[in-house]
C-alpha cells in the first residue's frame, strides 16, 4: 500500500487541479461537450448516477484512475473479501459482505445462514400476530445497533406488516424511551436488545427500565417478550434472556444492519423482503469486486471524495434525499462515513498531512430547500450536494411525485447554472423593497452557480433496491479510505468520552469535584444545585 500523498499520480492531480480544475465551469464544460453526461454517467446494480454535474473532466478522472492504482485500492479491496485483517488495529476480518452472500458463496457461510434462518423464523412467528400476540416491537440499541435498522423500517414501509408497530430506543435519556413505553402494552410488546458484547452502557441502561417498566405493567415472562443480538449469552441469561442471535467480531457495528442486529427490519418487512435486501447488497458487492475502476460506481464516488476533499478543499457534503421514506439516511451516512473516516492518522499511526472525512449532512427534500438550500446556492462555502431521485412512488396520489422529482431535478439544476446579475436585474422581484436601488437588489438575487452536485436515481425504492444503495455507500467509503492510507473499521474515538462519562457519574450523586477542571468542576456543581 502507498499512500496518497507519495505517489506520481497525487503530485499530477495537484498540478492539474491548478492548471484546470479549479478553474472548471460547468456551464462551459456543457456547452463545449454534448456527450457529457453520457460520458460521466454509471449503472451500478439497481443505481443508476449521473456524475456529469461534478467538477471533473476526463483528466481529472484519468490521474484519479492512476491515484487508485498507485495506491492499491484494487489489492486492498481483494485483501476484505478474502477476509484478511484489513482491520489493523484489532487484528480483525472486516467480513460484512459474507452476511449477504447466497448460501455456500461466502467465507463463514453455515455459521451465517445458521443464524440467518434462525432469526427469520423468529420474524415470522412475531409477524403471524394472532399467534404471536405482538402488537408492538422495541428496538434498543445505539450507534451502528440502531441507526441502520431504524433508518431501512421507514424505507421499506411499503413493504412493512400493518398490524406492527416498529419502536427506536438508543439515547440513554428518559425522554426517549419513556415516551415509547407510555403508548405500549406489556402484553403485546416484544423488546430486542441489540448489544454485541451485551455491555453497551446506554442500551442496557434503557434496556434494565424497559424491563422493570414490563414487570410494573403485568409482564411476567421475560424470556418471551425479551429477545437479544448479541454475543454474550451468558450475560442475556442473566438478564432473562433465552432467546439470542449471534454475530462475529469481523462484524463491525455501522455494517450490521444485515446481521442479526437486522432482526427489527426482517420483523418489520418479512423474510423474503429480508433476503432481497441482502440480495441487492450482494449485487453491489460482485460490481464492487468486479468492474473495472473505470465503470466501478462505489470506486468512482470515494475518488471524486478524494479529489473534493484534498484538492478542491471542500469541507463537507450535503445529502438530499428526495423520498420521505429516506428521511433517515444521512444520519446513518454520518456515522457510516464519520466513524469511519474520521481519522487524523494513517494505518502505521503517522499524523497525516490532508484532511480526511468530509462532515455529511442533509435532510429530505423538498424539506431541505426550505431549511440549508439558502446556504447551498448562495452562501460562501462550496458544498457538493447528493440528490437520491426514485423514479416510481409506491404511493398513488396524483401529482405528488411529479412534483417532488421536478425540485429534485431543478435543485440541481440551479446549483450548475446559477443566475446573472443581468438575469437578475432583468426580472421582477414582487416581494422585493420598492426602496432599493435596482443594482443592489440584483446582487442580492444573484446566484454564482458552478455549484457541484452528483445525482443517484433507483426506479423504485424496493427491499433490493435499498440494499444496493446502502452497500454503495459502504463501499465508497472504502475507496476513500483505501486512498487515504487510513483504518476505516476501528473507532477509537468513541471510546474517551464513554470512559470520562463512567467517572463522572458517580460525581453527580457525591458533589465531588476534586482533580476536575475547572470548567467540568462548575458545570457539575451547578447541575447539582
Amino acid at each position: 500500500m502507498n499512500r496518497c500523498d507519495r505517489t506520481a499520480a497525487w503530485a499530477a492531480l495537484q498540478g492539474h487541479y491548478q492548471a484546470h480544475g479549479r478553474g472548471l465551469d460547468l456551464r462551459e464544460a456543457f456547452a463545449r461537450d454534448a456527450g457529457r453526461f453520457d460520458a460521466f454517467s454509471l449503472q451500478a446494480p439497481e443505481v443508476f448516477a449521473d456524475l456529469s454535474k461534478n467538477l471533473i473532466d476526463t483528466a481529472t478522472q484519468h490521474f484519479l484512475l492512476d491515484l487508485a492504482r498507485e495506491c492499491g485500492l484494487e489489492a486492498q479491496r481483494d485483501a476484505m473479501f478474502a477476509g484478511q485483517p484489513v482491520n489493523t488495529t484489532e487484528g480483525r476480518a472486516v467480513l460484512h459482505t459474507a452476511l449477504r452472500a447466497p448460501r455456500g458463496a461466502g467465507p463463514h457461510s453455515d455459521d451465517v445462514h445458521g443464524v440467518l434462518d434462525r432469526m427469520l423464523a423468529l420474524a415470522e412467528a412475531v409477524r403471524d400476530t394472532a399467534a404471536s400476540g405482538f402488537t408492538d416491537v422495541v428496538n434498543i440499541g445505539i450507534g451502528g445497533s440502531d441507526l441502520g435498522p431504524a433508518m431501512v423500517v421507514p424505507a421499506l414501509d411499503a413493504y412493512a406488516h400493518r398490524g406492527l408497530r416498529l419502536h427506536f430506543v438508543s439515547n440513554v435519556d428518559g425522554h426517549d424511551l419513556v415516551p415509547v413505553l407510555r403508548g405500549l402494552d406489556a402484553a403485546r410488546t416484544l423488546f430486542i436488545v441489540a448489544s454485541k458484547t451485551f455491555t453497551t452502557q446506554e442500551t442496557l441502561a434503557n434496556a434494565h427500565v424497559a424491563r422493570a417498566w414490563f414487570l410494573q405493567n403485568g409482564g411476567t415472562d421475560i424470556a418471551r417478550h425479551f429477545v437479544a443480538a448479541t454475543t454474550n449469552v451468558t450475560a442475556a441469561a442473566a438478564f432473562g434472556i433465552t432467546q439470542t442471535f449471534g454475530f462475529w467480531d469481523w462484524v463491525g457495528g455501522r455494517y450490521s444492519l444485515w446481521s442479526a442486529i437486522g432482526l427489527p427490519i426482517a420483523i418489520a418487512v418479512g423474510a423474503d423482503n429480508f433476503r432481497a435486501l441482502l440480495a441487492g447488497a450482494h449485487a453491489m458487492d460482485t460490481h464492487f469486486a468486479t468492474a473495472p475502476l473505470a465503470q466501478n460506481l462505489p470506486a468512482q464516488l470515494g475518488l471524486l471524495d478524494v479529489w473534493y476533499r484534498n484538492f478542491h478543499g471542500f469541507t463537507s457534503r450535503s445529502v438530499a434525499p428526495y423520498h420521505q421514506g429516506l428521511k433517515r439516511l444521512p444520519a446513518y451516512l454520518q456515522q457510516l462515513e464519520m466513524e469511519s473516516n474520521g481519522k487524523r492518522v494513517d494505518a502505521d499511526g503517522q499524523a497525516l498531512p490532508y484532511g480526511t472525512s468530509p462532515v455529511v449532512w442533509g435532510e429530505p427534500g423538498t424539506n431541505g430547500q426550505h431549511a440549508y438550500f439558502q446556504m447551498l446556492h448562495q452562501g460562501t462555502d462550496v458544498i457538493p450536494v447528493e440528490f437520491i431521485l426514485v423514479k416510481r412512488p409506491a404511493h398513488t396520489e396524483a401529482g405528488l411525485h411529479a412534483k417532488l422529482l421536478a425540485n429534485g431535478l431543478a435543485q440541481s439544476q440551479a446549483l450548475m447554472l446559477g443566475k446573472t446579475a443581468e438575469a437578475a436585474l432583468a426580472e421582477k422581484a414582487p416581494t422585493a423593497s420598492a426602496t432599493l436601488d435596482a443594482a443592489t437588489l440584483a446582487a442580492h438575487r444573484t446566484f454564482p452557480g458552478n455549484r457541484p452536485s452528483t445525482t443517484l436515481m433507483l426506479d423504485s425504492l424496493t427491499p433490493r433496491s435499498l440494499g444496493a444503495l446502502v452497500a454503495l455507500y459502504e463501499h465508497r467509503v472504502f475507496t476513500s479510505a483505501a486512498i487515504w492510507g487510513i483504518n476505516a473499521f476501528d473507532q477509537w474515538g468513541v471510546e474517551l468520552g464513554k470512559a470520562l462519562a463512567s467517572q463522572l457519574l458517580p460525581r453527580l450523586d457525591s458533589g465531588d469535584v476534586a482533580g476536575l477542571d475547572a470548567s467540568t468542576a462548575g458545570l457539575l456543581q451547578r447541575l447539582r444545585d
